[in-house]
């Protein structure tokens, strides 16, 4: 059965690791990696707009906002720990498919609000310690697709030393800021009375939590749980349970530390001293450097690049969940992770070109109160499986905390509504609201909205228990049905004069012995034979003509039926098309073990004829 993550999945062994504390450490890892998405660039957006504006007044909502996250990262966790199941698998195991399709729809603006953050951000940091162009920022900000795919083969620890070395970085950043501005201690504590400004606070408030508890989050670390491999026995799920609690304890708690250093320092720089309309994070680093001096702007600009670093990893691993775990669709993972980033990066191109770089800060603020409006999609199914006997079984949660699940998720959801009938009645009352062709779908995307959050709310109360839904990418297995097949007539070998050609060739012989015919199959790939197809005889195909002739004269010795095939060009479409030719029956492929980077410079002949034929594939790899 596939798992999500698959290529990462109970990739941990904690079993090797003895003792409480070396076998806590063995689980650390996977809440650090969420919590990245909790100091992300549109936090600090928020953070410096709430500081800027309201002093101190706004820093009890960042500590409900991390209680918050705190229950339900746990809970997030719970799924994955006991059951096995991403968020997203949960939801595509117990509702239907209308249901799942919209819930994914929601989940990918969510990532993609997301992700526009962190390439902002991180543009914004380049820019401001390199003075590279905003334009060029998020371009470079694609890259950060392969340095996942870097990682993530070189194995989920790999990965999250990296990132803790980058929430390392930030921490260290803002610890060294706060000396520098020396917020004011009173007034500091003050804040954590809960209080709300008039103005603009309800609205920023609302994208402090929503920048805070992110929807992809809770996909995030049902999945990330799962690759820990543990005994799953009662008493093993039990510590796993323990484990990741504090491991997220802890993580989320380093959030809370630099989403309110943020806010401290705004205030304490920003609002102090009269500033009280800063929002946009290039405005607040050169502020800093007014009044602080170099030291102070150069530590938050490499603390941003870092945010926005860390967080896009992680938020292009959530698409992968997402649609895996919602459409039961599953693509080349470098093609997911670009197609996440690429829905982030023309809007933020789109701002850049045509509305100035100036409204990068306020489509920031937009992105987390965009954010804020999803979670109820991902909050309401979470805490319904977490609850649910038939699902969890003994591991379902308490009654009590049930009771706090809900209460925290109806201060979400009431907030959210609010939000959209105050922002509803601004855009009725705008030149646009009269215009039908504008006004009406956005009316009807709302109260579909509205009408879905009832439904997931209201109808897992009602349902049925019902048998267990298909939730990997595979059809319904078959059972085997054994039947006698002909020897193969006509057996291709494709070859590169390589060790691994040594390999095939035996191989093939084993499958068709001297009864089957033999292609030998080669390509050549100079620049002459790509332009000329072979009507250029240049020193590469004379060569290969002579190994070619070689292997021909070696297995005619030993009684084979052997015939050389000589392409030009790109070596898929000649393979595929000597397939046809020749009537081969049964092609064989010699595999190189070429990895992410590697294949990208060589290409991967394997996977893109194996697509293309429609006979067996035998692929055989050299020995090391």
């Amino acid at each position: 059965m596939e798992k999500s993550l698959s290529e990462v999945h109970e990739s941990v062994d904690t079993s090797k690791s003895k003792g409480g504390f070396r076998k806590f450490l063995a689980f650390i890892g996977p809440a650090y990696l969420v919590s990245v998405g909790y100091m992300d660039p549109g936090n600090w957006a928020t953070d410096i707009a709430g500081g800027s504006q309201f002093g101190y007044s706004l820093i009890w909502v960042l500590l409900m906002s991390n209680l918050m996250a705190l229950l339900l990262q746990s809970l997030s966790a719970r799924l994955g720990v006991v059951k096995g199941w991403d968020l997203a698998q949960a939801s595509r195991q117990q509702y239907p498919a209308w249901v799942n399709v919209s819930l994914y729809a929601f989940a990918e603006v969510a990532i993609a609000a997301t992700d526009l953050a962190e390439i902002i951000g991180m543009a914004i940091g380049l820019q401001l310690l390199f003075d590279i162009p905003l334009l060029w920022g998020v371009a470079i900000t694609v890259l950060d697709t392969f340095v996942l795919l870097f990682l993530l083969n070189k194995g989920i620890r790999k990965l999250e030393t990296f990132i803790i070395s980058l929430v390392g970085i930030i921490g260290l950043s803002f610890i060294a800021q706060l000396f520098i501005v020396k917020p004011d201690a009173a007034e500091l504590v003050k804040g954590f009375v809960p209080s709300i400004p008039g103005g603009d606070a309800l609205y920023i408030a609302i994208g402090i939590i929503g920048a805070t508890v992110m929807p992809h989050n809770l996909y995030l670390h049902s999945s990330l749980v799962q690759t820990r491999r543990f005994t799953r026995d009662r008493d093993g799920i039990l510590k796993a349970l323990k484990y990741n609690f504090l491991d997220s304890a802890i993580a989320l708690n380093a959030a809370f530390f630099v989403n309110a250093a943020i806010l401290v320092l705004a205030a304490s720089a920003f609002y102090k001293n009269g500033f009280l309309e800063v929002a946009d994070i290039s405005n607040a680093h050169e502020l800093l450097r007014g009044m602080f001096g170099n030291l102070a702007p150069s530590l938050f600009a490499i603390a941003l690049i870092a945010a926005g670093q860390s967080s896009t990893i992680t938020g292009t691993l959530a698409g992968q969940i997402v649609m895996e775990g919602y459409l039961n669709l599953r693509i080349s993972p470098w093609l997911r992770r670009m197609i996440t980033r690429l829905l982030a990066v023309l809007p933020a191109v789109f701002t850049i070109v045509y509305l100035g770089e100036d409204r990068l800060g306020e489509l920031l603020i937009l992105s987390q109160v965009v954010l804020s409006i999803q979670l109820g999609f991902a909050i309401v199914p979470l805490i319904h499986f977490s609850s649910s006997r038939h699902i969890m079984g003994e591991f379902r949660i308490k009654t009590w905390l049930t009771v706090l699940s809900w209460l925290v998720a109806g201060i979400i959801i009431f907030l959210n509504f609010k939000l959209v009938a105050e922002e509803l009645g601004n855009f009725f009352q705008s030149s646009y609201g009269d215009a039908l062709w504008l006004s009406i779908p956005i009316v009807s995307l709302v109260a579909f909205a509205f009408l879905l959050l009832v439904w997931i709310v209201i109808q897992p109360l009602f349902m049925q228990k019902h048998a267990r839904r298909q939730i990997i990418p595979h059809a319904k297995m078959a059972p085997i049905q054994f039947q006698k097949l002909a020897n193969y007539g006509c057996i291709g070998i494709a070859v590169d004069f390589s060790k691994t050609d040594s390999m095939a060739i035996s191989h093939a012989i084993k499958m068709g012995g001297k009864q089957s015919r033999y292609v030998l199959i080669h390509v050549v790939e100079s620049a002459a034979a790509r332009q000329y197809e072979g009507q250029v005889e240049d020193e590469e195909t004379k060569s290969d003509r002579i190994y070619l002739s070689s292997y021909i004269n070696e297995l005619e010795e030993k009684g084979f039926s052997v015939k050389a095939c000589l392409g030009f060009g790109n070596r898929t479409t000649a393979i595929t098309g000597f397939v046809k030719s020749e009537e081969i029956e049964l092609l064989v492929l010699g595999a190189h073990g070429h990895h992410v980077f590697k294949d990208f410079i060589f290409g991967s002949t394997v996977d893109s004829v194996r697509h293309l034929v429609d006979i067996p594939v035998l692929v055989v790899k050299s020995n090391p």
